[in-house]
């Protein structure tokens, strides 16, 4: 599921589209698995027993419903989950029949950093951490693959929004813009 271009500003541009690393959906697809093979193996133990049909087709529902609750709606989360980064702004979207979602502004965030734990270290990923000049928490995107390249690239749109002025456009005393009044002109 890609960001439509739709839900950009004007002169607003993807800078990286992201997904949750593929390594949130692999317990559900071997649980998935493995209650596949349950169901075949209780399906043969069932028949050799002598048992109705009605016991094969009770474990094939059972079956079904465990894949549904523990397979597929786990893959669909992580399908339905994304982080935009665009010149402007981070942007996360979440949900299957809900959608929820957040938009950072770049020149609100403060803080960008990363967390790796060993598992995330041998697959490629980590959390990053997003820290932003507002009353709400900070955003912690789990499973982001490449999770330093990310982080770089995100400072290195934080530093091209930042001109070194302050917030009202001024610049400290002393910086050579500040003697040829503000924003250098």
């Amino acid at each position: 599921m890609a960001f439509s271009a739709k839900h950009l500003a004007r002169g607003e541009q993807i800078d990286m589209e992201l997904r949750t690393h593929i390594k949130a959906i692999l317990l559900p697809l071997l649980l998935g698995l493995l209650i596949i093979v349950a169901a075949f193996a209780a399906s043969f133990w069932i028949s050799s027993q002598g048992w109705s049909d009605w016991a094969t087709l009770a474990v094939w529902i059972v079956a079904l419903l465990l894949l549904l609750a523990f397979v597929v709606v786990p893959i669909l989360r992580w399908r339905t989950t994304i982080y935009v980064l665009t010149n402007r702004r981070l942007i996360t979207r979440r949900g299957i029949l809900s959608k929820s979602g957040r938009d950072i502004p770049l020149y609100r965030i403060n803080d960008v950093s990363y967390e790796k734990g060993l598992l995330d270290r041998i697959l490629g990923c980590g959390t990053l951490i997003i820290s932003d000049a507002s009353e709400q928490a900070g955003v912690r995107l789990h499973d982001v693959p490449r999770v330093e390249q990310v982080q770089v690239r995100v400072n290195e749109l934080l530093y091209h929004q930042d001109d070194g002025g302050d917030d009202d456009g001024t610049f400290p005393p002393g910086d050579p813009r500040s003697q040829h009044g503000p924003r250098g002109f």
